[in-house]
């Protein structure tokens, strides 16, 4: 058995990867020169008596080690007041904040060498960037502007702003301290007029929004004030709206009625026709090493960012690795019935291209017993039929993704799906390297 050897502490600070040993050595290199300078402009002897005092001890140690020794302890010191130095500039406690500093600063600097990802979607895309933001900080998170049910509903009708719930949600899901975030952008006020049923979230950037003038400044405010690692941006800054044609010839206005019409979709299409994307999405599509797809409600929240045309082109042109998380369970109708190649051609349909993904991520796993509550509702797993999705010219990932549950419930775990995809995409680096052969 291999005894574990526990590092002292202060020499945490000498970890690789943390970016600091070069500037000690810079600022150690630099004092060195300042006091030999010193030394020469004054014309000062101290070196030479130190020398000598040094040779009279040197007749009694040896001198190797009387110099190593010198240097350590010189080392030791100096280490000691550059780390106070740097733990002052920061107003951290050292006994207490130590640890978490030096955490925080690794994993900052391992993160923000991650890679360029962009995640699109709208209600599930919350539990992906959880998951996400412990890979990179390099993240783009492009939202679903099309709700308009409940508080955001309400707000999007009064103030004339932009839907803030899926934002909320995807901010809530980048920051820091997740828990308390998603608690206080949560809450609900039960009574007082005009207020009673809006979420503290919700609230929050609508005000922000009053006070920048525009949604894209105010969630960029909300996100400096949260610390949010990477960005969250609407898919477009115009009041889109969704409609869907129904295959028995119905149009259903609004993303909150459309699963409520109870009918198999045709095709889903925008009010005004042709939204605007946003500059900084595009960009962040073009620069993105990776493009995630989903989770979330196929027709109402991953599909309407396809329908802005400038966001399906690009990511159509796109040179990234593109793959779609699949839902786990149908969505009463809204996807009644449908298999993986079913959501995979609504996909395709919409962006009028395979090219739109290179693979679609499918859950392996079900719990023996299935609550009983998703056939009540008429929700059932979707059925991965592999020769559909193969003559799409789309690859399969099959993975365990959902959370351990005692009570048979279905969800996505955010970590075993970031983990996935990012196993998925070293994998498809290294083949485009030439390592797979």
């Amino acid at each position: 058995m291999i005894k574990k050897i526990k590092m002292p502490k202060q020499a945490g600070w000498l970890l690789p990867g943390l970016q600091v040993k070069r500037w000690f050595a810079l600022i150690f290199v630099g004092a060195v020169l300042m006091t030999v300078g010193i030394l020469i402009l004054f014309d000062l002897k101290p070196i030479y008596n130190t020398m000598q005092f040094i040779q009279q001890i040197a007749t009694q140690i040896s001198t190797e080690w009387l110099a190593f020794g010198i240097v350590m302890i010189g080392a030791a010191i100096f280490f000691k007041g550059w780390q106070k130095t740097n733990l002052s500039i920061l107003d951290i406690e050292e006994d207490r904040n130590n640890d978490v500093l030096l955490e925080n600063l690794y994993k900052r600097r391992k993160l923000n060498r991650g890679p360029r990802i962009v995640a699109v979607g709208g209600t599930g895309l919350s539990m992906l960037l959880s998951g996400a933001k412990n890979i990179t900080n390099n993240l783009t998170a492009i939202v679903s502007v099309g709700d308009d049910g409940g508080s955001s509903g309400r707000l999007r009708e009064e103030m004339g702003i932009l839907p803030p719930g899926d934002i909320r949600h995807c901010i809530t899901a980048l920051a820091d301290d997740e828990d308390l975030v998603n608690k206080l952008f949560k809450y609900r006020f039960k009574n007082g007029e005009g207020l009673e049923g809006h979420s503290f979230g919700n609230l929050f950037l609508t005000a922000l929004y009053d006070i920048t003038g525009d949604m894209v400044s105010a969630v960029r405010a909300s996100s400096r004030v949260l610390s949010i690692r990477g960005r969250v941006l609407p898919a477009t800054l115009d009041d889109m709206k969704l409609v869907a044609e129904m295959e028995d010839g119905r149009i259903i206005h609004g993303e909150s009625t459309i699963p409520e019409a109870h009918g198999k979709i045709k095709r889903l299409f925008t009010e005004p026709a042709n939204c605007k994307a946003l500059p900084d999405v595009i960009q962040a599509i073009r620069e993105a090493e990776l493009i995630i797809l989903g989770p979330g409600s196929l027709y109402t929240s991953v599909i309407p960012n396809l329908l802005v045309r400038e966001i399906s082109e690009e990511i159509i042109k796109s040179k990234a690795k593109k793959i779609y998380v699949c839902n786990i369970m149908t969505q009463p109708g809204e996807t009644d019935n449908y298999t993986v190649s079913d959501h995979l051609k609504a996909l395709i349909q919409h962006a009028g291209s395979n090219k739109i993904v290179d693979a679609v991520l499918v859950n392996d796993y079900l719990p023996e017993n299935l609550a009983g509550k998703y056939q009540e509702a008429g929700s059932y797993p979707v059925k991965l039929d592999v020769p559909e999705v193969k003559k799409l010219g789309i690859k399969i990932f099959a993975k365990k993704l959902i959370q351990d549950s005692k009570e048979g419930l279905v969800r996505h775990s955010s970590t075993r799906v970031a983990r996935a995809v990012y196993y998925w995409f070293k994998k498809q680096q290294k083949k485009s390297s030439g390592f797979f052969k």
